[in-house]
């Protein structure tokens, strides 16, 4: 809303990036930018133009037109000029067609296996991998990055404290989850009734008869059918009416009468039952709670076992589930983050390479490469004719080589030189980088011609060239968006800072501690009296997750600012064995500055490993001390 009413008063847009930013000192802003912000502040909520249902799909049985007019947006797809509330007025059936990721993980995990260890796996079979001891580990600790619908830091928790090592477990983790339950506070009960088998006895002692309906999930309604059971069972609605109470659960359905004379029917029905009132109004809360989204069960079900054959593919191919995560955009997470899952499960990272990567990530055996499409600024066009002319006419075999066989820019061959892309030449990337030069640097086009015949290459001397022992971990995070050759931890100076891991930290329960990790993901909320605070994940020194939790007096005097290695002060806490950190202090640790004069080293020689050899450079160039 800041960014729109800032472009109707004409604000430059660095002073509505300020806007954005909740950590602007509001007295430094002008009275237009005020003025954006107090207007902003009154209309936040309202709908400020149309928009295209993001999946819903009407199949009706004579044509579109018949039923009313439609028009054209931006994004192409023949659209109704009505919400899906009057398509079902008028008799039309609204799906909701969704693209799923997860499915195009499993499906080229299958395929890369095959290729990799040439084994044929079968994922459907579903009851193996209920009983399957490795899936239940991985459930149980929590420890499914990667798998479908469960590597989430809030899902990771829950499993956790549920020891869900079982389908009907996950089945109810995956409904309870979602803002509907959690967000009614029905979450945490579930939780503590699981846990605590009087807390259960006196629940069923309280309401029996709810605990009864609801007897699988402990007296919780988790599932939309669970609403139809109360209704049904508990107030003696007919099923009519508890599915109108259903489907009440869109806060768009509830403006309608026939919700509101529902409602009326429930409260006199459960009076006319003899429950007490504050019961019934407790539990037509919990009704009201679904309004944010519960699941049917049969959708908690079916997303249950898309899980299970992740998790299967991540206990038993770990590296191969990981490099068909990163090909399909990662998760959750970002890709950085199943590179580094791979990585504790026994793979090598590799940068990407121009004989050996292929657009996405591939495996050799627990090598993995980089793909070369995950490289910031590599064209599609000049991918494309790498691959091509490696497939047409094999490997590449040095620089001159890349440059006579691929019409490709000086540009385009820095960044492949930058990221290690030509690394196989045995040179350094500043002695191709200059070599780049010399054969492209003349030329005036963008992406040169191939030459019917070579010109004669003439030989140079040149200086001993320097190089920062960090400087190809900056390159690699400026062009794929982090380190792969070293840790992130290797780029801040660790001196004086705290050696303490999760593993250690784990046993220092109600002590306070210090700690240092990388980010990783961190989520932003709001308290019930709309105070800010956020939940941080990060990983320590040994790659393992750092969970932590900022209250908003530290939310808001120490924020997450950007990626990076954070310092982490505050109380260990556990509950139903999982671990947390809840903050009091935290900053971000700087990275270690390059330009330090007396930290810059030597570039050691490609040839005999002597400081200062004389060196051979692709195209005949010579370096000597």
């Amino acid at each position: 809303v800041n960014r729109e009413l800032g472009k109707v008063l004409g604000l430059p847009a660095d002073e509505i990036d300020r806007l954005n930013d909740r950590y602007t000192n509001l007295d430094s802003l002008d009275h237009l930018s005020k003025l954006v912000l107090k207007y902003g502040w009154q209309i936040q909520s309202f709908p400020n133009h149309c928009t295209v249902h993001s999946s819903g799909i009407l199949i009706p049985e004579r044509d579109i037109h018949y039923y009313g007019a439609t028009f054209m947006p931006p994004k192409g797809f023949q659209t109704t000029q009505f919400d899906m509330y009057v398509s079902e007025d008028v008799g039309l059936h609204k799906f909701d067609i969704l693209g799923q990721r997860g499915l195009g993980k499993i499906k080229d995990s299958i395929s890369i296996i095959k290729q990799n260890q040439n084994v044929d796996v079968d994922v459907h079979d579903i009851p193996k991998f209920k009983e399957d001891p490795a899936i239940k580990k991985l459930l149980k600790t929590g420890k499914t990055v990667g798998a479908f619908y469960v590597e989430s830091p809030a899902m990771r928790m829950l499993l956790t404290k549920l020891k869900a090592e079982d389908y009907n477990r996950l089945v109810a983790a995956s409904s309870i989850i979602r803002p509907g339950v959690s967000k009614s506070g029905m979450m945490r009960e579930y939780i503590l009734r699981f846990q605590d088998e009087e807390r259960r006895k006196a629940a069923e002692a309280e309401l029996p008869e709810m605990y009864a309906i609801l007897h699988d999930t402990f007296g919780v309604m988790v599932y939309q059918e669970d609403v139809l059971k109360v209704a049904h069972l508990f107030a003696d609605l007919t099923l009519e009416e508890a599915d109108t109470l259903r489907r009440g659960m869109s806060w768009k359905f509830r403006e309608r009468n026939e919700f509101w004379s529902v409602k009326d029917q429930f409260f006199s029905n459960c009076i006319a039952k003899g429950h007490p009132k504050e019961t019934i109004e407790k539990i037509w809360e919990q009704i009201m709670s679904f309004g944010n989204f519960a699941f049917a069960k049969g959708h908690s079900a079916s997303y249950a076992v898309e899980s299970f054959q992740a998790l299967f593919l991540k206990a038993h191919y770990p590296l191969e589930y990981m490099v068909a995560t990163v090909n399909n955009g990662g998760g959750f997470y970002s890709q950085e983050l199943y590179l580094h899952e791979a990585k504790l499960h026994g793979a090598k990272i590799h940068l990407p390479c121009v004989n050996r990567s292929n657009s996405g990530a591939n495996i050799y055996g627990k090598d993995i490469f980089i793909g070369l499409g995950m490289i910031a600024g590599l064209e599609s066009e000049t991918l494309k004719q790498l691959l091509l002319e490696r497939q047409q006419n094999g490997a590449f075999q040095d620089l001159r080589d890349v440059v006579k066989r691929v019409p490709v820019s000086l540009e385009q061959l820095r960044i492949l030189i930058r990221i290690g892309a030509l690394r196989f030449t045995g040179l350094d990337k500043k002695a191709l980088l200059w070599d780049a030069h010399f054969l492209l640097g003349h030329t005036k086009v963008s992406r040169p011609e191939r030459k019917l015949f070579d010109a004669e290459v003439k030989e140079f001397r040149l200086p001993e060239l320097w190089y920062h022992e960090l400087e190809n971990a900056y390159d690699e995070m400026e062009l794929l968006g982090f380190p792969v050759t070293i840790s992130p931890f290797d780029l801040i100076d660790k001196t004086a800072l705290p050696t303490l891991t999760v593993a250690e930290m784990n046993q220092r329960v109600n002590e306070t501690v210090e700690i240092i990790g990388y980010r990783v993901h961190v989520r932003g909320t709001h308290t019930s009296d709309g105070k800010y605070m956020t939940f941080g994940n990060l990983i320590d020194l040994e790659g393992q997750w750092i969970n932590s939790v900022q209250f908003p007096n530290v939310a808001d005097r120490y924020p997450f600012r950007g990626p990076g290695i954070y310092k982490l002060r505050g109380k260990v806490t556990e509950e139903f064995g999982h671990i947390s950190l809840e903050t009091e202090y935290l900053e971000r640790i700087p990275n270690i500055n390059i330009e330090t004069p007396n930290t810059r080293v030597a570039n050691v020689a490609v040839e005999n490993g002597q400081k200062g050899a004389n060196r051979k450079l692709a195209g005949n160039v010579v370096v000597m001390k």
